[in-house]
């Protein structure tokens, strides 16, 4: 397929990329960063590629962009900034909003100003859709919750669903993506492998997650099996408590799990977003019961992205 990937240059698409070209798929990737920041260690050679802030409406009518468009067979959209990688700024929130939710829209509208219907559209979201909860289990056929986080998710996957009508739109509800090269699980080794590791607040809040060799391997299904349509929680079978996963994480490493981090810490360093981090939420998928993981449970996980 010719494949036009948007935000696929970074942590998952560091995995993703090189796996859709195992699948001889022709890609165009586009980014609002310059090839020389991008985190994909690939040869250049192997797809093309094109800087463009899609979040801009003016870009949508980039004439060498639309070239690209009108030849594309599916989409991937997974763009967006960071989620908890700065403090919760006004300005930050506006950024986290208009990456996603923009780039979507203009997305949506130039296909059908074009009258063009790609095969498939994969659009990302997040298991943030269900609001944090100590307590609640949440499957995809649960209410959104009412935060910023899930406010943001309900807007981005109803601009998605606006997609051309003969596209089939599968949209991932994605939890948290673990491997060793980045992510929370990148953030938490170095502390670990010193032997400063533990949970991060009280270590009550619910962890859904899920190993980003998952989490590729099925974006890549999605785009040629067409029982994937609608909504899908990305997450594992089995989400864990943070003490359980900072347990885990410990155990794998051979390493004390004794030094909490304070909740305050966090809250200092993200403000409202440390909300994400401290409260989580239980997230399983009543829709994904035919895919085999490859890693189901948490420290088949870990150890596979720590034995390196």
């Amino acid at each position: 397929m010719r494949l036009l990937l948007l935000g696929c240059t970074g942590f998952v698409g560091r995995e993703l990329v090189p796996e859709l070209l195992n699948e001889n798929h022709e890609i165009n990737i586009i980014s609002r960063k310059p090839i020389s920041k991008l985190k994909l260690d690939l040869d250049l050679n192997k797809f093309k590629f094109m800087q463009l802030d899609l979040s801009k409406k003016q870009n949508w009518n980039n004439e060498n962009f639309l070239n690209i468009l009108k030849e594309t067979d599916g989409i991937i959209n997974l763009m967006g900034e960071p989620i908890a990688e700065k403090k919760w700024t006004s300005a930050q929130k506006q950024e986290i909003e208009n990456s996603r939710i923009n780039t979507t829209k203009f997305m949506m509208k130039t296909l059908k100003n074009f009258k063009l219907n790609p095969k498939v559209i994969i659009n990302g979201s997040a298991i943030g859709y269900y609001g944090t909860s100590l307590s609640d289990e949440f499957t995809e056929n649960s209410v959104g919750g009412n935060d910023f986080l899930a406010n943001l998710c309900k807007q981005w996957e109803a601009a998605a669903s606006e997609k051309p009508f003969f596209s089939r739109l599968v949209i991932f509800r994605i939890g948290i993506v673990l491997e060793a090269d980045g992510g929370a699980l990148g953030k938490m080794l170095p502390i670990f492998k010193v032997g400063l590791g533990g949970p991060i607040g009280d270590g009550k809040q619910w962890m859904s997650w899920i190993h980003r060799s998952d989490l590729c391997a099925l974006i890549t299904q999605a785009l040629v099996n067409k029982k994937y349509s609608g909504v899908f929680n990305a997450v594992a079978p089995k989400p864990v408590l943070m003490k359980d996963f900072s347990q885990t994480l410990g155990k794998c490493l051979n390493r004390p799990n004794l030094l909490p981090v304070p909740g305050s810490v966090l809250k200092i360093l993200l403000g409202d977003g440390a909300k994400v981090v401290l409260e989580g939420q239980k997230v399983l998928s009543s829709k994904l019961k035919n895919y085999k993981f490859k890693y189901p449970l948490l420290q088949k996980a870990i150890y596979a992205s720590t034995k390196n």
